[in-house]
């Protein structure tokens, strides 16, 4: 039977909560096989699986008010059955309900026969009685409505609560249930932002340049083969959200630097970097993980950047690989990904409060760790995509009371919209429409 759109949208969903698989990976394998020739059903597709992601907590609410028992014990495929059911019945106005209740009954007898009948009743009653259920009223318990209504786990409501108060956390439930734009970093080794404008439009993909970062494109038409493109071949772009791209800002090295970068996983950061140096200098890029390292060097070579080095290892314990000291060192540290609700929306469904106080030991011993490697007069940037404050000021302060030798410095090279009245760099989904980070500059006395 050749798969359609929803059924893999189930078993992509499947997966994620059985095995803790990410979206991205598994759809983009999903649709470089080849299975979906037709753009719409791979539209769909991604809709299914990030919307339904989005707004599990609200279809979750919607299954246990409609079933006759407990639905924690449903099977996870079964329950995905119904997710992307309701999906479509309560947050689609383009797809009939007739259509989408037959598509979930027809996945159900295919990989579920026993719960076909379950799948149909459940849905059919969601038609009838969609605009009748009884849902958590704000006024009388915030915490639970917040939750259900706009879909976040009601640990994480309580927090934002505490933090914002009722109003600007309903403002920052809606944007994290956003559809986050496509946005390209320019490759300024190759071209600027403007010629990189006008080759995407011969493509025919219209694109707007970013507020902040002035090497960004934010693409405002459809770009379904985006990667195939004569831009991207010629390593003129990659796909890099706006926040990311500030943070090499803030580093801001010089042609010719020494720059180490702890952490830095597939090097996003690290190849922005080498654009700013003009592939003048020395990077030297650490990570624990050999293929995230093997695929910074491929894209490396892409993007034609020659002053990459790579290094295997711990970032908290490379006594025995360095015995040197850098220009400028950036820690991308290891975070909840809290910022980043509207790209990687399964994140808040598995974490936990006690997994932000384990980032927070980590960022801690990593932020000790990479002060030691810049050199008296030498800049320590600290950066995270989440908007916790103990993975935030909090630990940046841990450090400054440890090393009084570093004080923080205002990145006044920066927009002052993204800069806090603290000195920090903070971007949001609120209102600035980026991801959630959050950078610390901080400067060695010589």
């Amino acid at each position: 039977m050749k798969p359609s759109p929803r059924s893999l949208a189930v078993e992509i969903l499947t997966r994620i909560d059985q095995g803790g698989a990410y979206a991205e990976p598994l759809l983009d394998a999903t649709l470089s096989k080849g299975s979906l020739a037709n753009p719409q059903d791979r539209t769909l597709l991604t809709e299914l699986v990030y919307g339904t992601l989005r707004m599990r907590g609200s279809l979750d609410w919607i299954i246990a008010e409609l079933y006759r028992g407990d639905a924690g014990t449903l099977e996870p495929t079964v329950r995905n059955i119904l997710r992307t059911g309701l999906y479509q019945l309560r947050y689609t106005d383009r797809i009939p309900p007739f259509a989408a209740v037959n598509e979930a009954v027809g996945i159900a007898r295919n990989v579920s026969p026993a719960a076909a009948g379950l799948v149909n009743a459940i849905l059919r009653n969601a038609t009838r009685r969609g605009k009748d259920l009884a849902w958590p009223d704000i006024d009388k318990d915030p915490e639970e409505a917040i939750a259900v209504l706009h879909s976040h786990p009601p640990w994480l409501v309580k927090r934002l609560l505490a933090q914002f108060g009722t109003e600007q956390t309903v403002e920052i439930c809606r944007a994290n249930n956003g559809v986050p734009p496509v946005t390209l970093r320019v490759n300024t080794l190759r071209a600027s932002r403007e010629v990189a404008a006008a080759a995407m439009a011969e493509e025919e993909i219209r694109t707007e340049q970013t507020a902040f970062s002035p090497d960004g494109l934010i693409v405002t038409s459809s770009a379904p083969n985006l990667r195939e493109t004569a831009p991207y071949r010629e390593g003129w772009i990659r796909v890099q959200d706006e926040a990311s791209q500030l943070i090499a800002h803030l580093v801001a090295p010089r042609p010719g630097e020494q720059i180490l970068d702890l952490c830095a996983g597939v090097g996003g950061k690290t190849l922005h970097m080498a654009a700013l140096m003009q592939n003048r200098g020395r990077i030297a890029a650490v990570d624990l993980q050999s293929e995230k390292l093997r695929m910074l060097r491929t894209e490396a070579g892409r993007l034609g950047v020659t002053i990459l080095e790579t290094r295997q290892g711990d970032a908290g314990r490379l006594a025995d690989s360095l015995n040197e000291t850098f220009d400028r060192v950036l820690l991308d540290a290891p975070c909840s990904g809290l910022g980043t609700l509207r790209r990687n929306p399964e994140i808040r469904w598995r974490l936990s409060p006690s997994d932000i106080r384990r980032h927070l030991d980590l960022q801690r011993e990593l932020l000790t760790g990479a002060a030691q490697w810049v050199k008296p007069g030498g800049r320590l940037i600290y950066s995270v995509c989440t908007a916790t404050p103990e993975e935030n000021e909090v630990a940046v302060s841990h450090l400054l009371r440890n090393r009084p030798d570093f004080r923080l410095l205002r990145p006044d090279h920066l927009a002052p919209a993204v800069v806090d009245p603290e000195g920090y760099l903070r971007t949001s989904p609120v209102g600035q429409g980026m991801d959630g980070f959050f950078g610390a500059l901080l400067i060695r006395r010589a």
